[in-house]
């Protein structure tokens, strides 16, 4: 089941694009991107697997063959950590927002402060329609 995040970034997400906004698209899809790579299971954490002569390709040494072979199951993120990400991506631009300020270019620091707002617009319906105070 989708989270109330994701479905309010996504919706947020349509709207923007049937408007042509393209910095508010850049940025919800930059939030929802971080969600999902965030779900993902990092190499290391893979099993590992011995494969027979069968299941390997003679073109690459140790890669497997057929469909789904290397695939992993995602990682579920539960509402917390997802918001979290969200917060990330505000902090981030944030730090971009003063680093283009002190670099004097006016307008990119415009841009990533706009990217904050939509953001924490997005964040404060999710926390509203949850009845859940901001943590």
């Amino acid at each position: 089941m989708p989270s109330t995040l994701r479905a309010a970034l996504r919706s947020r997400l349509i709207v923007a694009m049937r408007e042509r906004d393209r910095e508010v698209v850049a940025v919800l899809r930059n939030a929802v991107a971080a969600i999902e790579n965030a779900e993902a299971v990092p190499v290391v954490d893979l099993p590992t697997r011995t494969t027979s002569a069968a299941t390997t390709s003679a073109e690459v040494a140790g890669s497997a063959l057929g469909v789904g072979a290397a695939e992993a199951d995602r990682r579920d993120l539960d509402t917390a950590a997802e918001r979290n990400v969200v917060l990330a991506e505000v902090a981030a631009l944030i730090e971009a927002e003063q680093v283009y300020a002190a670099a004097g270019d006016t307008s990119r620091a415009r841009s990533a402060s706009a990217g904050v707002a939509v953001l924490e617009a997005v964040l404060e319906v999710v926390i509203d329609d949850a009845g859940v105070g901001p943590s």
